[in-house]
């Protein structure tokens, strides 16, 4: 990797994220002056004002916040930037966890990191499916991910690091998605759940038998 060099890696491109917050906000601002209209019947305007600022701001700030999301890799170092930015160094991380999130039908696996240099927590997305298709890091993310792990010197981060070259070696062979390591990892998470972390010990499992 080029010292200095800044890899994204938005799962989803900025379009599409900004057309989601625009019809979040939009929504939000609809549901808000409903809201805010039924109670200023009962409690009269200012109480229908509040109501309507309740509803509605949190979800207009959540919308801005996901249109401003970047994700990129510079240096070893993941940083998330929306309202702040914050970064964790891959090279040093004292924690990384596969995270499943399933939601609406669409599980989205993601790389749960912390460590240095303010201890800080990100969830990388890594992929996202639903039915048999789905979103995934593009090839240079994946490699070059792949890369700062193997070079972190722990046993967990080169599983990781496994993972993530046993995916790029499964697109080149052109196997659908859900003969994809990651899509496989998805589907190993039990049902019912939001969210849920997925054992080290039985990612280190599957990598190996993907040997």
């Amino acid at each position: 990797m080029t010292p200095g060099e800044r890899i994204p890696l938005n799962l989803l491109d900025s379009a599409l994220l900004r057309r989601r917050a625009g019809a979040v906000a939009i929504g939000a601002v609809l549901l808000g002056g409903a809201l805010g209209g039924l109670f200023g019947l009962f409690g009269g305007a200012v109480v229908g004002l509040i109501a309507a600022a309740i509803v509605a701001l949190p979800l207009v700030l959540l919308a801005v916040t996901e249109a401003r999301r970047k994700v990129w890799l510079q240096d070893g170092v993941v940083s998330v930037r929306a309202i702040g930015t914050r970064r964790v160094d891959l090279r040093a991380a004292s924690r990384l966890e596969l995270l499943v999130t399933d939601v609406r039908g669409a599980r989205t696996v993601g790389l749960l990191i912390s460590g240095p240099p303010k201890n800080q927590t990100l969830n990388l997305a890594l992929a996202t499916y639903a039915g048999v298709g789905g979103r995934e890091l593009g090839i240079l993310a994946l490699r070059r991910l792949a890369d700062v792990l193997a070079t972190a010197g722990e046993a967990h981060a080169l599983v990781y690091s496994e993972l993530l070259v046993a995916q790029l070696r499964s697109e080149a062979r052109g196997d659908a998605a859900p003969d994809r390591p990651l899509y496989r990892l998805a589907s190993l998470a039990p049902q019912g759940r939001m969210a849920q972390r997925l054992r080290p010990d039985a990612v280190a499992k599957f990598v190996t038998s993907l040997g």
